[in-house]
């Protein structure tokens, strides 16, 4: 229970160190992706600034959830329209996208390695990105 106090925390309070720090920022968060089988890929939905935003990109924070255990070998990606990163575990931060414009959407992509169904069908809560950008 404490995990998760101090990750909602630190989502909540990113923005605000962002601003302190002399960077804008912008969020956004859409419902996820559902995997029924290995082997088979699946993208989020753009998650694209909710407003008119120029500059680049310093730091972006992700976080996604799901409606059960991730299932073994899963492999996310974060990804612009030039280029995906793998995020390791369900929250984080990359400078990999430091830079780049910071008005592109990003999207999740899903991934389960090997062959046949995926019982219970692997079904994503919410994706979420916080983009720093100067």
């Amino acid at each position: 229970m404490m995990q998760v106090r101090g990750a909602l925390m630190a989502v909540v309070c990113l923005p605000l160190l962002a601003q302190a720090a002399g960077e804008s920022t912008w969020q956004a968060e859409a419902m996820g992706a559902a995997l029924s089988h290995r082997g088979v890929v699946a993208s989020s939905k753009l998650l694209a600034p909710p407003h008119k935003v120029s500059g680049v990109i310093t730091q972006v924070y992700w976080r996604y959830s799901l409606f059960s255990l991730p299932p073994d070998r899963l492999e996310v990606k974060l990804c612009t329209q030039t280029q995906c990163v793998i995020v390791d575990g369900q929250q984080g931060v990359t400078s990999a996208f430091a830079g780049q414009p910071a008005n592109q959407p990003f999207h999740f992509v899903w991934g389960v390695y090997g062959r046949g169904s995926l019982y219970p069908v692997m079904r994503v809560r919410a994706n979420q990105v916080i983009v720093n950008y100067r």
